[in-house]
């Protein structure tokens, strides 16, 4: 069974930096790659932050958190085995509840980590304001790293049982589409795990990946933080 998934996520990964056109591929990040892999004296502090809700800040259930099992700490986890030389912090400006209007609010905050690279995660929340301003708020805060010359990679929300994840149709399809399309248009770097647990649900069932209906558990959290490593991070000598 493991190597069964660990296939399909290395298939998905392959094909999903191939086929979205203009979003950043798997060279985006290789200026970063390479200063990761200098050595000491040379070598110096990476910050990799995380804004979103509260998937990002590693709820659970019932009011619960697993920090260090989500994917923010999972990914930071994956760069240090591959990158035994580097330095790098993994850091969360996430708050619970917090949409993207509340999140471009909080830009500064995220600024003053000093990130190499900003990954944003909130459409899961995003549902509650509607496609029309969540763009709004997504393209402020996407012009607002880019304006500091910052790496930027926006994710497509985990899912929600409450919702049919193979429909087109659905909330969160929705909100995920409109995040390709600003990755497109803005030539970021894009972790698409909606399509990804929607691939899943061929071969699996989805309620094994989540701690409660709107929240993925520790398994859900490795394969968000397995879709960042392989489309973002990896490095083939």
């Amino acid at each position: 069974m493991k190597n069964k998934l660990a296939l399909i996520l290395f298939v998905f990964a392959l094909s999903h930096t191939m086929s979205f056109g203009q979003i950043a591929g798997k060279d985006y990040l290789d200026s970063l790659k390479h200063e990761l892999r200098v050595k000491w004296p040379n070598n110096h502090m990476i910050n990799l932050v995380f804004h979103g809700h509260s998937v990002p800040s590693g709820y659970l259930t019932g009011g619960v958190t697993d920090r260090l099992a989500a994917y923010p700490f999972r990914t930071l986890q994956h760069v240090n085995n591959h990158y035994p030389y580097s330095v790098v912090n993994s850091i969360t400006t996430t708050i619970g509840g917090e949409q993207a209007e509340q999140g471009a609010l909080r830009m500064t905050e995220v600024l003053n980590h000093k990130p190499d690279v900003v990954f944003i995660d909130y459409a899961l929340n995003d549902r509650s304001i509607g496609l029309e301003r969540a763009k709004t708020a997504w393209e402020t805060m996407i012009k607002e790293v880019l304006a500091h010359n910052i790496k930027l990679i926006l994710l497509t929300p985990t899912p929600d049982l409450r919702e049919d994840i193979a429909s087109e149709e659905a909330n969160l399809e929705m909100h995920s589409q409109q995040i390709r399309d600003l990755a497109k248009k803005y030539k970021v770097g894009l972790v698409d795990s909606y399509a990804f647990f929607k691939k899943l649900t061929e071969t699996e069932d989805l309620k094994a990946y989540m701690a409660q209906n709107n929240h993925i558990n520790q398994k859900g959290h490795q394969f968000v933080a397995d879709l960042i490593f392989e489309n973002y991070f990896s490095w083939n000598d």
